[in-house]
């Protein structure tokens, strides 16, 4: 094996490669990736990746791509040293950090902390990635399997999520191109020995199918175009080297010379639009092979019958000018019959509007030209008719997260941040140049916007996602139910931890399970808001659902006690209880378990069944004769009830009652009456029987200060502002109304706030809420 030269300037591969590349970057950008190579040119020397290939070439291959995507000088040094660190750890343990230090001396902090990430990052993404790889393996007849699109869009998730600046995923997506593309070329081109020896069948499978699942969908949503069909079609010529080979047969035109076809198109056009007086930006490309074959296959067509092997994109200023120029282009070249379609006037369902056409060009071949406005374009990219939604939507599984589709575009913004800078130092205000001053470019790249949630692992390396701050409880309850049920304890990392600890990006998680026989199911403790053992409301819900039914096994049992107990108290133990509980149809008994349940709530009382044990009617009498009403009376508190004296009376926290609101009062088990307002939602959705509870009351007292105060909730919408809740409070206080509970939310610069306060009647409450209304910034004071 040949070694590489011990110097940059002993090696003629890379200074072939300075001559051609190097003039392209500012001098900033320059100087950095020299030092970087520089760098790190005499630690390559003589190593090779494992695929095969030489390292001093792979990281070249990476910074080509990353020049052309137009990425800034901590990203190309970064990317050039990204190979360090996993030299030094193969060494030891105090290699690897002098090399962290080594970097951040030479170059900077920033450029260390985006190594790491990219290290991080490859780390994480090849094992998720050979899980995908097995997955695909174990379901061959079922490509888009619903599980494994689920994972592979978890782990797209986690890559974004774990990467701390956004520049690492680029970086990371142009180190997996290089790779795929020299694996590609070792397959099929007879490369060294070694790679022919390293690259096997089972590693070049793995490698492409994590490229095509993981790393294209997620160049495609961040916007990066020409990496995203680079990984495609290397994979697919990898996975399907048959169907490959076909179709780029059937390209009787090498991609360069379609390359250059769509160069010839774009400057006729642009003449012929710049003729028509109309204002336009205009692009073109190639279709690549995979896209050409997913199209085939998804839409059941040969070769011969896809019309936009070839496409054009013009973007004009507005929608009378996507028709101008519609006609321009059907002028110039002849349109074919039924590839025109206007998205414009009647948009697809996701919002798409555009002008699709399919024209016979220049040399009579097919070329499709889309034409929008740049407002619509914008749509399409960033806003919600994305290309990549759409294009994944017809995956099995694929479900949209629109707080992810935000994200996702602010971060396609972020990567063309440095073009816009660059756009605005170059134009001119008042005759002197313009200048932009960002903020530190790490800064700009950070990616907090998805510290929401956590990404974690399970032992098989599994990617589980996860609200920020979960637990090991809402990990296994996230796998499955009967796991968090049956969970006890958790590892994190191979170390024990409390199952209230918080999990961390990149942990691998693994439950410990109550052993067989033991007792089983999950603690009433996990419930407890304080002691912080749930986070998810999906193990919240899981576990109250087995308390629940937990209590109706007990209420069960408690029914089924009280019933056999009374027959045995009338001598009737042989009565079939199926045929018992048949009597009591009239109150919706539809089964044992109904009976048994209602008889444990009270629903069906002792009285009730011993009329049915002596062959009476076991209906429960009407609720005016059990009261035996004969007068109204007071019966505390300053509320009149018909028929009863002295009886407690509660007011309704659903509906909070005031006076003069008009009342009524229902009877409780054991509470009294509550007392509710007469149009009370709570009260409309009473069964027939539940009806019968219902008792006349009204408000007794006319001195509302002998009443007392009564709690009244109340809503207010009011524009955010910086003392807002004071001057509230200022109002209510000089009302001489108490606040006790108070809520307030605030969402898109609006504050909503929810209030209970006392007061003594209705006419207190509207004064108040007049004088709310005239806050400044108050949108609306209403009683709830």
């Amino acid at each position: 094996m040949t070694a590489s030269p011990l110097s940059p300037s002993d090696d003629p591969q890379l200074a072939d490669w300075r001559a051609i590349h190097t003039p392209k970057l500012s001098a900033v950008e320059r100087d950095a990736l020299h030092r970087a190579q520089d760098f790190s040119w005499p630690r390559y020397a003589g190593k090779h990746l494992l695929g095969g290939e030489l390292l001093s070439s792979h990281v070249l291959g990476m910074a080509e791509r990353l020049i052309a995507l137009h990425v800034d000088h901590e990203a190309l040094a970064a990317a050039t040293l990204c190979a360090l660190p996993e030299l030094a750890d193969n060494a030891n343990a105090a290699a690897a950090k002098k090399m962290g230090d080594e970097i951040t001396a030479t170059f900077s902090a920033g450029v260390w902390s985006l190594v790491s990430n990219v290290v991080r990052i490859d780390k994480v993404g090849a094992q998720a990635g050979r899980d995908i790889a097995a997955d695909k393996k174990a379901q061959p007849q079922h490509p888009a399997h619903h599980q494994s699109h689920l994972q592979a869009e978890a782990l797209r998730k986690m890559l974004l999520a774990m990467a701390e600046d956004i520049r690492a995923v680029v970086i990371s997506l142009a180190d997996r191109a290089q790779t795929l593309s020299y694996v590609a070329r070792s397959e099929f081109e007879e490369a060294a020995e070694v790679a022919r020896n390293t690259c096997d069948a089972a590693n070049t499978a793995r490698i492409a199918r994590a490229a095509m699942d993981i790393y294209a969908p997620l160049a495609n949503r961040l916007g990066l175009g020409q990496i995203k069909r680079e990984l495609e079609d290397l994979s697919f010529q990898l996975l399907e080297p048959e169907r490959y080979r076909n179709i780029a047969n059937l390209l009787d035109a090498r991609r360069e010379d379609r390359e250059r076809y769509i160069d010839d198109v774009l400057v006729v056009l642009k003449q012929a639009l710049a003729e028509a007086g109309i204002r336009a930006e205009v692009a073109g490309r190639p279709k690549h092979i995979y896209s050409i074959a997913k199209k085939m296959q998804i839409k059941d067509k040969d070769f011969s019958q896809i019309r936009d092997l070839q496409a054009v994109r013009v973007l004009v200023g507005d929608v009378k000018d996507c028709y101008a120029t519609l006609g321009v282009v059907h002028q110039m070249w002849m349109p074919l019959e039924g590839e025109f379609d206007d998205y414009i006037a009647k948009p697809k369902a996701n919002g798409y509007r555009s002008l699709h056409t399919a024209v016979r060009g220049p040399g009579n071949q097919v070329v499709e030209v889309q034409i929008r406005t740049h407002d619509m374009h914008q749509s399409s990219e960033l806003g919600v008719a994305a290309h990549w939604r759409y294009k994944e939507a017809a995956k099995a599984g694929a479900r949209h997260d629109h707080e992810i589709d935000e994200k996702i575009g602010w971060l396609r913004q972020m990567l063309a941040w440095k073009e816009d800078v660059a756009n605005v130092a170059n134009s001119a205000v008042d005759g002197a140049a313009a200048t932009l001053q960002p903020p530190p470019v790490a800064d700009q790249f950070k990616t907090t916007f998805f510290d929401d949630r956590v990404y974690v692992l399970t032992p098989e390396g599994r990617v589980v996602d996860l609200p920020q701050g979960a637990t090991p409880v809402d990990f296994a309850y996230q796998l499955h139910t009967d796991l968090g049920h049956r969970c006890r304890g958790a590892k994190v990392d191979g170390v024990m931890v409390p199952l209230s600890y918080g999990l961390q990006n990149l942990q691998r998680v693994e439950i410990v399970t109550a052993k067989q026989g033991s007792p089983q199911g999950p603690s009433r403790d996990w419930l407890n808001p304080n002691l912080g053992f749930i986070k998810s409301h999906r193990a919240r819900a899981k576990v109250r659902q087995w308390f629940n039914a937990l209590e109706h096994v007990e209420e069960l049992a408690r029914g089924r006690s009280i019933v056999e107990k009374e027959l045995q108290r009338h001598g009737m133990t042989a009565l079939a209880l199926e045929k018992f509980a048949a009597k009591f149809k009239p109150v919706k008994i539809d089964k044992l378990d109904d009976f048994f349940a209602a008889v444990a709530r009270g629903d069906i009382n002792q009285r009730q069944l011993g009329a049915a044990l002596s062959g009476e009617d076991p209906a429960p009498a009407p609720i005016e004769a059990a009261l035996r009403i004969k007068k109204t009376s007071a019966s505390g508190g300053g509320i009149l009830i018909v028929g009863v004296d002295k009886l407690l009376t509660v007011l309704a926290k659903c509906c909070k009652p005031a006076p003069p609101d008009a009342i009524i009062g229902f009877v409780t088990r054991g509470r009294g009456v509550s007392i509710h307002r007469q149009n009370c939602a709570t009260l409309s959705r009473l069964s027939d029987e539940s009806r019968e509870r219902l008792i006349a009351a009204e408000w007794g007292a006319t001195d509302t200060a002998k009443m007392g105060s009564f709690p009244v909730d109340v809503e207010i919408v009011a524009a955010d502002r910086q003392g807002l809740l004071r001057d509230i409070s200022e109002i209510l206080s000089r009302e001489k109304i108490n606040v006790t509970a108070t809520n307030t939310q605030s969402r898109d610069d609006t504050a909503y706030m929810h209030l209970t306060v006392m007061v003594f009647d209705l006419e207190q409450l509207r004064r108040a809420l007049g004088l709310l209304k005239e806050v400044s910034g108050v949108m609306s004071a209403t009683r709830k």
